[in-house]
């Protein structure tokens, strides 16, 4: 399997569309087969695009939350001194023992050091991983968070763990930003590709995003999107950085305009992309042996 990874600094800089870009581009003109994995989990967008799939099956993820019997508990300090996470409040004069599911990241450690049996752990749903697929086939999955948790990474990491489907190629539509969803995205890529706009905020965190990549030592390049006549700055950071430019984008109100449109992937068939996206992926193919 190869993993492609499409990542962005900020929101809106077109990664989603780049991520539909390629794997229509695998599916239709290559005859690839290809997964599109949607990793933005507090809000999974790319099935909006794909009018004609149909849900096939949604699978609910739980994570194990510890729980404090008070009645067992003998407020030793055990538990809230091994917690990396400051998840535990104990105060013995109220007789208080409570676990902040916020703040639990359900490593367990807890219950390895309570010597009471005090502790155990109940299985908290935190999303679910929807499937989408025709004739067959699944060609999408989608990881949705429950809303108000913040889980992002925990569910994460048991889609990219156990909901993979690793005989086919992986497109991967990363969440934005560069906090720890972004992190457990793009581990493991063959390729990352980094979608930008040319503006001060762009650049900026764009920035952000390949010092995250340099330090993973990930094999990335930059897609400059909405590319206009004011993309000087950018290039010459990539220059100097020696960062390769996969590709510019033109800006293009079409584009804008076939977001409002049912059939979404008209942005792409509709708007003189189809070459521009044949191109960046023979781009990624050479790079990855693909």
């Amino acid at each position: 399997m190869k993993k492609i990874v499409i990542a962005s600094g900020k929101g809106g800089t077109g990664k989603t569309t780049v991520s539909i870009g390629l794997h229509q581009t695998a599916l239709k003109d290559l005859n690839r087969e290809a997964v599109l994995y949607d990793f933005d989990v507090e809000e999974p967008n790319d099935h909006l695009f794909y009018q004609e799939l149909e849900l096939k099956k949604s699978i609910g993820l739980t994570i194990p939350i510890p729980q404090i019997d008070e009645e067992k508990c003998t407020f030793c300090g055990k538990c809230k001194a091994n917690c990396s996470f400051n998840a535990i409040t104990l105060i013995p004069k109220a007789n208080i023992a409570q676990v902040s599911t916020e703040l639990c990241h359900s490593c367990g450690a807890c219950v390895l050091v309570c010597k009471d049996e005090a502790i155990t752990e109940i299985h908290q749903p935190i999303g679910e991983i929807n499937e989408f697929g025709q004739n067959g086939q699944i060609l999408l999955k989608e990881g949705r968070l429950e809303i108000g948790l913040p889980h992002q990474t925990a569910l994460i990491r048991q889609f990219k763990k156990s909901h993979i489907d690793r005989s086919k190629v992986a497109i991967v539509d990363a969440p934005p930003g560069t906090s720890c969803p972004v992190v457990h995205s793009v581990e493991g890529a063959d390729y990352v590709i980094a979608v930008a706009e040319p503006s001060p905020f762009g650049l900026n965190d764009l920035k952000l995003l390949v010092e995250v990549l340099n330090d993973i030592k990930l094999p990335y390049g930059v897609i400059i999107n909405k590319a206009d006549n004011d993309t000087e700055e950018m290039e010459a950071y990539l220059k100097k950085q020696n960062i390769e430019l996969i590709a510019k984008i033109p800006y293009d109100k079409n584009v804008a305009e076939g977001y409002s449109k049912a059939n979404k992937q008209s942005i792409i068939y509709d708007n003189n992309l189809k070459d521009e996206f044949l191109n960046i992926w023979n781009f990624v193919a050479k790079k990855i042996n693909l």
